[in-house]
């Protein structure tokens, strides 16, 4: 699969993940980590999360016709970093914090899956 479906894929996935946590951060919340927001810290962090997501969208968004440019590359290097980490950090909440709503084992292989499509289309196999 080619760097451009990929980001139009991440696009798609980020600019509905991002908005819903920016105007709803509780139930998306719930829905991944089986536990709701209280203290207005924990919403505005949240707010804030789904804000760079949303904006991680936009980016692949505004990258989709140009992934081979250097720009693109880091790009694709920064998305690798962000969904093995964030796989790596749901993984733990649910496997060692218990800390598991109906969305995060899904979401879990979901981030995997897009590392491995973005390091494949890193090492010019897609």
């Amino acid at each position: 699969m080619s760097a451009r479906r990929l980001f139009i894929a991440m696009a798609l996935v980020e600019g509905t993940v991002g908005p819903a946590l920016a105007i709803a951060p509780s139930p998306t919340v719930s829905l991944l980590l089986g536990a709701p927001l209280e203290t207005p810290a924990a919403l505005m962090l949240a707010r804030v999360a789904g804000s760079a997501l949303l904006a991680l969208g936009v980016a692949c968004w505004a990258a989709r016709a140009d992934a081979a440019s250097p720009a693109g590359r880091g790009l694709l290097a920064a998305m690798l970093f962000y969904n093995t980490a964030v796989a790596a950090l749901l993984a733990y909440s649910g496997a060692a914090i218990d800390m598991s709503g109906p969305l995060l084992w899904p979401c879990v292989p979901l981030h995997l899956a897009i590392a491995t499509w973005c390091g494949a289309c890193l090492r010019g196999r897609s």
